[in-house]
């Protein structure tokens, strides 16, 4: 696969190339202070933003699945620890219905009816409720694990995670990425991970091909939080939905109108909302790539279209309120 540095090719589809469907769900709402996550922010503005989920369906055959990326919020704050309810009372106001179970029924789809469930990362706003989901596999990214049961250092003590999040004996991790990284803090990789394989995809370094038949990509996304992945959807001839979790928590930033903030960690240094502030600049450098036409092509020419979508675009959903399930992006 190229990887030319001013295009970004994505793999032509095979001559029966399944297409997935994608619907918005919701996943709650929570309020964050601009001057946190981005630059040039009114120090006293709060924007209630949502934390958008997506059903994704593969209707190929021999089985039709269905796949939630991302949970939202837990509707029953009493499933968070002290410490990250404690984090919640700044975040207020919050919204917690509908939730993603509700957001299902609504279209007449039971959460029992849910196969697999791909976190974007394990923050208290995107775990949602897992019990709901009894029949389903979770799949989180490499170091998600070690991460909830031990924290992964200062910044993001084990008092911000709850080790019993995930279903025991239904989770399972994607590989590590890389054998070192650039935070010593970081967790380490767990045993129980899943067969899959990352490889390079254009632009970006680590991409898994999760049903093997180029219809769904899990991509790598590093630096917001250890195991942050995004997704890549191949939703009809040369069209694409790019869902970016936490890259980035305003679409400002993708469109280069903004940075990503800093401020004071408390220790007389500077942080942001990130992990590792240098990869996630670079994570959303390569995705702010996908907004730029002419940028994307696919492999043998043709028109394209692509459309990338945060997790807490609130402009993205009050345009889009027909595209929630049952309706279709």
């Amino acid at each position: 696969m190229s990887s030319n540095t001013e295009t970004i090719i994505l793999p032509a589809p095979s001559p029966k190339q399944p297409y997935v469907r994608i619907s918005a769900l919701e996943g709650g709402h929570l309020t964050l202070p601009e001057k946190l996550f981005i630059t040039d922010a009114d120090p006293n503005k709060r924007a209630t933003v949502p934390s958008l989920c997506f059903l994704i369906q593969q209707p190929a055959s021999p089985k039709p699945t269905n796949l939630i990326f991302d949970l939202g919020l837990k509707r029953d704050f009493t499933g968070y620890r002290p410490a990250q309810q404690h984090h919640i009372d700044q975040r207020q106001p919050t919204i917690v219905s509908p939730d993603v179970r509700e957001s299902l029924q609504k279209g007449g789809l039971s959460a029992s009816e849910i196969d697999t469930v791909i976190l974007s990362h394990v923050h208290w706003d995107h775990v949602g409720t897992p019990s709901d989901f009894s029949n389903a596999e979770f799949v989180v990214g490499s170091g998600t694990l070690d991460l909830l049961a031990h924290g992964g250092g200062t910044l993001y003590p084990a008092e911000l995670f709850n080790p019993d999040e995930l279903p025991k004996g239904r989770t399972k991790e994607l590989p590590p990425v890389r054998t070192s990284s650039s935070s010593s803090s970081a967790p380490k990789a767990s045993p129980n991970q899943t067969q899959h394989t990352w490889t390079p995809l254009s632009a970006f370094p680590a991409v898994v091909d999760f049903y093997g038949d180029g219809s769904l990509y899990v991509v790598d996304a590093p630096g917001h939080l250890f195991g942050h992945v995004n997704l890549l959807a191949r939703t009809g001839p040369g069209k694409w939905v790019y869902l970016g979790g936490d890259c980035c928590h305003d679409p400002r930033i993708l469109r280069g109108e903004r940075g990503i903030a800093m401020y004071d960690d408390g220790s007389g240094g500077l942080r942001s909302v990130h992990v590792d502030t240098e990869e996630a600049a670079g994570t959303v450098k390569r995705i702010a790539r996908l907004l730029k036409q002419g940028s994307v092509v696919e492999e043998g020419g043709g028109q394209m279209e692509i459309e990338v979508v945060l997790a807490h675009d609130r402009e993205w959903r009050e345009k889009n309120l027909d595209r929630f399930w049952p309706g279709t992006l």
